[in-house]
């Protein structure tokens, strides 16, 4: 799907604002509300807007430790990788997994948690027991400088 001017001015609003009302978004960018809808709708279909999601405070919830793992693997199989990641996506601490590339590692992986209590339950519970698993380097994030959800859409011309 081709994008235009319109379409990246409706991108941008709903990642500003998921909730935001189709009247609302058809007065931001200036469309009436039905051609807004169809737009959206379109935009949904094509699979460029994925899902709507709520996002969470999670200090608020008492998520206050975030880690970023680095997860070597002992053979580099499609089985070892399968399993390592099908145990991974059922880990609620999990939300993010990536296979990477150009580190000593194999996959990077971003888990919340409480606290160093439940970190270190995590990790030996369930991170250093999955089969293939051979190193886990841990980091902790002190401070978030950066921690946005919208992405950069100026290079769609």
């Amino acid at each position: 799907m081709k994008l235009d001017r319109m379409d990246r001015r409706i991108l941008q609003e709903m990642q500003r604002n998921g909730r935001i009302s189709n009247l609302e978004l058809a007065e931001k960018i200036g469309l009436s509300p039905s051609p807004c809808s169809r737009r959206v709708k379109q935009l949904e279909d094509s699979g460029i807007i994925e899902k709507h999601v709520t996002l969470l405070d999670r200090s608020a919830l008492g998520l206050k430790l975030t880690a970023y793992i680095q997860v070597s693997m002992d053979r580099h199989t499609p089985d070892r990788f399968e399993q390592f990641e099908s145990t991974l996506a059922k880990c609620p601490e999990v939300l993010e997994c990536c296979l990477i590339t150009g580190q000593s590692a194999d996959y990077l992986v971003k888990a919340i948690v409480a606290d160093m209590d439940h970190y270190q339950e995590f990790l030996l519970n369930t991170l250093t027991r999955i089969k293939g698993v051979s190193g886990v380097h841990s980091s902790f994030v002190m401070r978030r400088v950066i921690d946005k959800t919208e992405l950069p859409l100026d290079h769609i011309r």
